[in-house]
């Protein structure tokens, strides 16, 4: 009898050890990933079940053992549906138990939203899109929500002017709303830095007008070392009254964004967008302008020049003058540069 029952301890044992090693070998033994791999990210959208969550990690080949995960996920009380959403970062030689800890307590990877010169709301839709959880059509719908725009003081024209291009860090489970915030805060930060309020008023502009008016500065010219003296034109023009005649905002107007060449076309569209046609500014910026040219703008050369002519050399430079007859001169010149090069 004693002998039957220290076969039986000796039996145990043996099946305990082997537990041990099982829950070693698939449980803390194994990594999710090897050491020195480049970490992998599991993006889980608003609403998934444990059950889809499941699903998706063993789509992502991301569970050694799919009956160890429930098991262990049981154990750790992650099971409850929904489960947390996000962008979640799995780690070289991370354990499985470390992962869906990291899914429990809803630590997310960062992403970096980059926001460059988009042309309208919608490129920025699309743009934004790329690196958040809501689609285009839902941020574009938001952008569109008037109530909405009423509540933060823009209008569909405006709205544009609320965007600063830059890189910021966000959650990738974020909502339209929570984005559309972050961006007032971020417009807020830029605006009280370096005095920019103080500035555009001493100009007597609003941030969204100076905004509108470095959109234009942005289309006009892709070299950074002559917008504020570009700038220095538009502003002069709107002191003394003149239609500001702007090549980009005629383009605006007719949505003929692919467009080599401004002709008699572009500028005859009756829009309040084209100032040709129409004194002032625009009723909104006509891209997303940089921070240079909204600090261009801000920090505008003074000088007496009205007009501005490309030169036609294929620098991307402009010759600038203080008279109509100058610049019909300068006209001439960039004619003949584009004869010299054969365009």
């Amino acid at each position: 009898m004693h002998r039957k029952f220290l076969r039986f301890l000796l039996a145990v044992s043996i099946i305990g050890l082997i537990g041990v090693y099982f829950i070693y070998r698939n449980v803390a033994g194994p990594e999710i990933l090897a050491e020195g791999a480049a970490s992998v990210y599991v993006e889980i959208p608003h609403g998934t079940s444990f059950e889809e969550l499941t699903k998706l990690l063993l789509h992502k080949k991301l569970i050694p053992n799919e009956v160890v995960f429930r098991k262990l996920a049981q154990q750790l009380n992650y099971t409850g549906d929904p489960v947390r959403s996000g962008r979640y970062a799995v780690d070289p030689g991370m354990k499985l138990p470390d992962f869906i800890e990291r899914l429990r307590s809803g630590k997310q990877a960062p992403v970096m939203v980059i926001l460059t010169t988009e042309r309208e709301l919608s490129d920025v839709a699309k743009k934004v899109a790329r690196f958040i959880e809501p689609d285009a059509q839902e941020l574009l719908t938001l952008f569109q929500k008037q109530d909405f725009l009423d509540s933060l003081g823009y209008t569909k024209e405006t709205l544009m002017s609320l965007f600063i291009p830059n890189s910021y860090e966000f959650y990738w489970d974020t909502s339209p709303r929570d984005f559309i915030r972050r961006m007032v805060e971020e417009h807020q930060k830029f605006w009280k830095r370096k005095d920019r309020y103080l500035i555009a008023e001493r100009l007597g502009l609003t941030p969204a007008e100076v905004y509108t008016l470095a959109s234009i500065v942005e289309k006009e010219t892709l070299q950074n070392d002559e917008k504020e003296r570009m700038a220095g034109v538009y502003y002069n023009r709107l002191q003394i009254g003149m239609k500001l005649q702007a090549d980009p905002t005629a383009v605006f107007a007719s949505r003929d964004f692919t467009t080599n060449r401004v002709t008699n076309y572009h500028l005859g569209v009756d829009s309040p967008y084209n100032t040709y046609k129409y004194k002032g500014l625009p009723p909104g910026p006509i891209a997303m302008a940089s921070i240079a040219s909204i600090d261009a703008v801000l920090y505008h050369e003074q000088h007496d020049y009205l007009y501005f002519c490309a030169k036609g050399d294929g620098s991307g430079y402009h010759t600038f003058a203080k008279t109509l007859e100058a610049h019909k001169q300068n006209a001439e010149i960039y004619r003949e540069n584009r004869r010299k090069r054969g365009k």
